[in-house]
């Protein structure tokens, strides 16, 4: 059975809209899936176990996940914490592969279904994650600039994080479970993982809403470079992020940091990408300053998330 993880934190404005999606046409079937934690056998199902863990939510998260009835399961601890969530959605999960999605992105069951494929023909793949649609229309100009170089970044296009979405094999749950708890989850995870034992599956897709407003997308680049700082500190204190020994080859310590180089090839192959580089190192300067605190003091539990990317 696959099974679905989905952390939320008052998500009650838009988790409805993923739920739908990972509902509909669930007659179809997936491919074989191991065994649950339980120890039942090996066994192809025509449905998905799906947990939501509503951590300290204070709206209707809950209300709206269990509307959806009994296919969903929902789960309520007083934490708000991310973190947790993933750990008590995985004591509560049936199987694999197994799939963790964020709340707020939109994702369907033909997606569920392509990424379990890839699992299943390839045991030496361990993690995958679906290509990222990011829907513009509406932002503002900067945010529209940055994520015109942003997307086109080749950690961005070829790293699992970012999307919302990864999928792993009981093999790959054992490597992701066994890294510290941090803020940058998803990151951490496509991390973990060597390029041959990670994929990103085109074929399915996700949508992932960004910040409409300036001020919002740098607060999510706050957060980004706040958790960017803990997993380094993280990786210098015991590799966290870095492949496991029985990845296909050595490697150094991974990291996903965009340098000039990788700047400067892209203004080498699109020069019209000038004002989106120009933008994008603002933002990213911004982002360094208004972490420094947060950096300083070991805060690595502050969330800053945008609201713009919650509406309708």
């Amino acid at each position: 059975m696959t099974s679905i993880v989905i952390p939320a934190h008052n998500e009650g404005r838009v988790i409805g809209r993923l739920l739908d999606e990972l509902l509909a046409d669930t007659s179809a079937a997936l491919p074989a899936a191991t065994s649950a934690p339980s120890g039942a056998g090996a066994q192809t199902t025509d449905s998905t176990d799906i947990v939501v863990v509503c951590n300290g939510c204070t709206d209707d998260t809950a209300r709206v996940a269990g509307a959806r009835g009994p296919r969903v399961r929902v789960v309520e601890i007083p934490t708000p914490s991310k973190h947790e969530a993933l750990r008590v959605g995985d004591a509560h999960a049936r199987g694999f592969p197994r799939l963790y999605v964020d709340a707020d992105v939109v994702f369907g069951s033909a997606g569920v279904r392509a990424l379990s494929a890839a699992l299943a023909d390839r045991p030496d793949l361990l993690a995958a994650a679906p290509g990222r649609d990011i829907p513009l229309t509406g932002c503002a100009w900067p945010v529209r600039a940055y994520y015109g170089v942003w997307q086109r970044l080749p950690a961005v296009r070829e790293g699992l994080f970012g999307r919302g979405v990864i999928a792993v094999s009981e093999r790959g749950h054992a490597r992701i479970a066994a890294l510290p708890p941090l803020m940058a989850d998803d990151l951490a995870a496509s991390l973990a993982f060597g390029p041959g034992e990670r994929r990103v599956v085109e074929a399915a897709r996700v949508v992932v809403h960004p910040p409409r407003t300036w001020s919002d997308l740098i607060r999510r680049r706050v957060r980004a470079a706040t958790s960017s700082a803990q997993l380094e500190r993280a990786q210098a204190a015991g590799g966290a992020g870095a492949p496991a020994a029985d990845a296909a080859a050595a490697q150094p310590v991974a990291s996903a940091r965009t340098g000039t180089a990788d700047l400067r090839a892209l203004l080498r192959a699109q020069p019209g990408l000038f004002p989106g580089v120009v933008v994008f190192l603002v933002a990213a300067v911004v982002a360094r300053r208004g972490a420094r605190r947060a950096v300083r003091t070991g805060d690595f539990s502050t969330w800053l998330r945008d609201e713009s990317s919650r509406r309708g």
